[in-house]
């Protein structure tokens, strides 16, 4: 297998210089793992404004299209399946959690199932009682728009590179950046541990569907597992992760009061600009102040660490492109949620419909499968 080469332009422009970059970002390669997350983060934003069932199968429809015509060969691509389970687990809780809780649901009768009655001091908690065909669709409908949002961002994880993602991160959030890289990998190793040692068992002979055959399959998924976060934290260890040499008591006690004060002015600041009753004062200046002094903290925290980048990733017209089409499809899903609320939030007793803008602006988020370069794969 040979690498493939790009012919030198030059330092001038003109129109040969512009096509030999655009054919240079078309090149086979990862895309910047902070696209994809925008990207993912503008579809989670469009279905957490809606409720109606179409634009949500519409957003899972892009979602899993993105993801299959654009993830590598690599282990964390594997993960979207586990995405996908997890999504189905989360509807068919919410569905159950509705049935037993949700009694008394105003509406049509399906099902009359006996109410259980509970004492006085929980009052307002129900279990069982008349099934209707309004609380059972309430209860798909909550479910289906979380089941979409923990799809949308699975895709980000099984399409974006973590190790990438952490080279992304500011220095001044390097030690934060690194633990939370860990923690949205955990699913993908998992699920590349589960490959590896389900092919590895299946040239064994043994139990497969019994309780047995799940041990063997369990204990070393989770010992391969230990082993890979004992491995990562001694390479991280290794190359001075989380270590800040030089640093005086007085500069960790600046930095750590600037990021204190600034973390609660943001947060007295957001509660008074929800709260219209509080006072004015406590509204945005003290929201701009807390940003202010955040900010500052955030530098002095980045000033304290010593890191190299090698070859830092750029930013070319597929990702702007990305990026654009995440970001249209969270704002065509807010305008919808504030402009066109019957169809954001459909009537229960009706059959959901779905507008034009709503259509045009979820199917703009599916261009990131055509705009986005193929991925690079490493089997030959």
């Amino acid at each position: 297998m040979t690498a493939r080469t790009v012919p030198a332009t030059g330092s001038g422009g003109g129109v040969r210089g512009v096509r030999a970059r655009a054919r240079a970002a078309r090149l086979p390669r990862d895309l910047h793992p902070v696209a994809w997350y925008a990207w993912a983060i503008g579809l989670a934003t469009a279905a957490s404004s809606t409720t109606n069932p179409l634009v949500l199968g519409l957003l899972l429809a892009v979602a899993t299209l993105v993801v299959v015509a654009r993830r590598s060969d690599q282990p964390w691509a594997a993960s979207f399946r586990l995405y996908l389970w997890l999504a189905l687990f989360v509807l068919v809780l919410r569905v159950v959690f509705r049935i037993v809780f949700g009694g008394s649901y105003p509406g049509t009768v399906l099902l009359d199932l006996p109410e259980i009655p509970l004492p006085d001091w929980v009052l307002g908690v129900r279990l069982l009682g008349p099934l209707t065909q309004e609380g059972l669709l309430s209860g798909v409908y909550d479910g289906l728009r979380l089941a979409t949002i923990i799809v949308c961002i699975g895709a980000a994880n099984a399409l974006a590179n973590p190790k990438r993602l952490l080279r992304s991160v500011p220095p001044a959030l390097h030690e934060v950046g690194t633990a939370l890289v860990v923690a949205v990998t955990v699913l993908p190793q998992l699920a590349d541990s589960v490959r590896r040692v389900r092919a590895a068992q299946q040239l064994r002979a043994g139990e497969e569907r019994r309780v047995r055959g799940l041990r063997r399959v369990l204990v070393p998924v989770l010992e391969d597992a230990l082993e890979r976060s004992l491995a990562l934290a001694a390479g991280m260890d290794a190359r001075g992760y989380g270590r800040a040499p030089g640093q005086t008591r007085r500069e960790r006690w600046t930095t750590g009061a600037l990021l204190l004060v600034g973390l609660g002015g943001i947060c007295v600041g957001v509660y008074g600009v929800l709260d219209q009753t509080a006072p004015r004062v406590l509204a945005a200046p003290m929201l701009v102040l807390g940003v202010v002094v955040a900010v500052a903290g955030l530098v002095s925290a980045g000033r304290r660490v010593d890191r190299t980048r090698y070859r830092a990733d750029r930013w070319r017209w597929p990702e702007l492109v990305v990026v654009a089409s995440g970001v249209v499809v969270g704002a065509v899903g807010v305008w919808a949620a504030r402009n066109q609320v019957p169809i954001a939030y459909p009537d229960l007793t009706r059959v959901p419909e779905i507008s034009l803008a709503l259509l045009l602006g979820v199917l703009v988020g599916a261009l990131a499968a055509v705009v986005a370069p193929e991925p690079r794969t490493v089997a030959a």
